[in-house]
C-alpha cells in the first residue's frame, strides 16, 4: 500500500503543502474551517508525519527528560505525574530517568540525554555535586525541581522545606516535647539543608540544645539503619521525609519502643499512604503535584524562547497532625 504523503493530504483538501504543515504542527494560525478540512482528511488516511524528519525540520524532538534520585519513592512519581499531565497537553513525550542516588550515574545518564538531543530537562539531583555534572547542567535547558543550585543561573520549583520543618517542630515543642532527634536524607542537597536549617533554628529559638542530626539518604532502609544505630531514644524523631519515618517506626517497634507512647515520629511529603501506616503519620505535606505541573510549565516557556516571569518558585506547605505524635 503506497504511503500517504504531506503533498496528497494537500491535493485532497485543495491547499497548499504548507498549509497542511501549519496544521499539523501549529506552526501558524489557518481558518478553523480550514483545519477542520484537513484534519478530517488526515484522520480519513490515517496519515501520520515522519516525527524524525518532522523534528529535524523543526529543530526540536518534542521530548524532554525527568532525572529523579529514585523511581520507587511515591514523592518523586508523583511530581513526575504533574509534569507528564502537562506536557500531555502540547503532545510532548517525557523520558523518566533514576540516578539511583548516584552523581556518577547522573553525569552517565546526562551524556545519554544530551546525544539524543531532548528538548529540556527537569532534574532532581541526589547531592553530591561535581564540576563534571554541572559543566553537564550547563549543556541543558533545564528547570530545577526540589533543588536549588546558586551557581547555576536556571529556574527552580521547590516547596517551602525550611518553614515546613519550623511548623512541625515548633508543633512538636508546644505540646511538650524536650530532646530530639532529625534522620535526615542526603547531606548537601538543598531539601535536607533547608530541612536542617528549619529544625535547628526552631530548637534554638526555643532554648533546647537537646538534639541529635543524622544524615542518611531519603529511604525506609535509611530510616530503619539510623534508629539502629541510636543509643538513647528521645522524646520525638523528626524525620526528613516520610519513607525515613516509616523505616524508623518499624525499627522502634521491633526494639519494643512504641510510638507514639514512648517516643513521637513525624515526616515530610505527606504521601498518600501516610494517612493509613500504623499509627498514622503526622507529617508536613508538600504540593509535589503542583511542584511537576510547574516546573514543567516553565520548561517548556524556555524551550519555546519565551518569557519566563518568574523563575524562583517556592510552593507552601502545611502542617498534618495524625496519631505518631502525641502529647508529652
Amino acid at each position: 500500500m503506497k504511503k500517504i504523503t504531506i503533498k496528497d493530504i494537500a491535493r485532497e483538501a485543495n491547499v497548499s503543502p504548507s498549509t497542511v504543515s501549519r496544521v499539523v504542527n501549529k506552526s501558524a494560525p489557518v481558518s478553523t474551517e480550514l483545519e477542520e478540512r484537513v484534519l478530517e482528511i488526515i484522520g480519513n488516511y490515517g496519515y501520520s508525519p515522519d516525527a524524525v524528519a518532522r523534528s529535524l525540520r523543526r529543530g526540536f524532538t518534542d521530548t524532554v527528560a525527568f532525572v529523579v534520585p529514585d523511581i520507587t519513592n511515591p514523592f518523586f512519581s508523583l511530581i513526575i505525574k504533574g509534569a507528564e499531565d502537562f506536557f500531555k497537553k502540547y503532545n510532548i513525550s517525557l523520558i523518566v530517568c533514576s540516578s539511583n542516588h548516584s552523581a556518577k550515574e547522573e553525569e552517565r545518564i546526562l551524556d545519554n540525554l544530551l546525544s539524543k538531543k531532548v528538548d529540556g530537562l527537569l532534574f532532581i539531583g541526589a547531592g553530591n555535586e561535581s564540576l563534571e555534572l554541572h559543566e553537564l547542567l550547563s549543556e541543558f535547558k533545564i528547570v530545577f525541581v526540589d533543588r536549588a543550585y546558586s551557581d547555576i543561573d536556571s529556574p527552580y520549583v521547590v516547596s517551602n522545606n525550611y518553614e515546613g520543618m519550623k511548623e512541625v517542630v515548633k508543633y512538636l515543642v508546644q505540646t511538650g516535647h524536650k530532646s530530639f532527634v532529625l534522620l535526615n536524607g542526603e547531606k548537601g542537597t538543598y531539601s535536607a539543608t533547608e530541612r536542617l536549617k528549619g529544625f535547628v533554628d526552631t530548637l534554638n529559638e526555643f532554648g533546647i540544645d537537646s538534639y541529635e542530626t543524622y544524615f542518611g539518604q531519603f529511604t525506609y532502609e535509611c530510616g530503619a539503619e539510623l534508629v539502629s544505630q541510636l543509643k538513647n531514644i528521645p522524646d520525638a524523631i523528626v524525620c526528613g521525609n516520610d519513607l525515613i519515618a516509616y523505616g524508623a517506626i518499624d525499627a522502634l517497634e521491633e526494639r519494643g519502643v512504641s510510638v507514639p507512647d514512648q517516643v513521637s515520629v513525624t515526616g515530610f511529603d505527606d504521601l498518600p499512604f501516610s494517612k493509613h501506616y500504623k499509627p498514622s503519620l503526622t507529617t508536613v505535606k508538600q504540593p509535589f503535584y503542583d511542584m511537576g505541573y510547574e516546573s514543567a510549565r516553565i520548561l517548556w516557556l524556555m524551550i519555546n524562547g519565551k518569557t519566563v516571569k518568574k523563575k524562583r518558585v517556592v510552593l507552601d506547605t502545611k502542617l498534618v497532625v495524625r496519631d505518631s505524635a502525641k502529647v508529652r
